[in-house]
């Protein structure tokens, strides 16, 4: 299977809706999926199958002065456990740091360890818990945070 990651546009909106629907406890709506395009703060990206020519997974961040938080990950289930994540966290490392960020944060429910697990392969850390983060059923939520490796001139 052939996969290409690119900057989300207003024809993925379905898919990626789609994806979130099937992913999230509580999805984003199509307005706010569709608002994030318009705000300049946020980055999306999207997974394509360029056999089918449709999105398998989407991130996406904010970047505010120098940081990024990471507002979402998402893989369509049927297409899980094939690097998609990887290759979706791994586009936006690249991204931000051609925007010069100086480091990524992300809060993820403490019941994911496989997306932990996934962090912690791209050298994110823990750096704190938010308690009853996650408003569906109260879960706490591991801070992790990525530090770009910037030289001093």
């Amino acid at each position: 299977m052939r996969i290409s990651c690119s900057l989300m546009t207003a024809n993925d909106i379905n898919d990626v809706l789609n994806i979130s629907n099937l992913c999230f406890s509580t999805p984003w709506s199509r307005d706010s999926i569709y608002s994030e395009l318009n705000n300049p703060l946020a980055k999306y990206i999207v997974a394509k199958d360029l056999e089918s020519n449709s999105v398998i997974g989407f991130i996406g961040a904010w970047i505010v002065m120098g940081e990024a938080d990471i507002t979402n990950i998402a893989v369509h289930p049927n297409y899980r456990n094939l690097t998609i994540g990887s290759k979706l966290l791994s586009s936006l490392i690249s991204l931000c740091e051609n925007l010069d960020c100086s480091l990524i944060n992300l809060e993820v429910r403490s019941s994911n360890i496989p997306a932990q697990n996934l962090y912690k392969k791209f050298l994110f850390i823990e750096n704190g818990l938010r308690k009853g983060y996650y408003t569906d059923n109260k879960e706490d939520a591991v801070l992790m945070t990525y530090f770009y490796n910037k030289k001093q001139a």
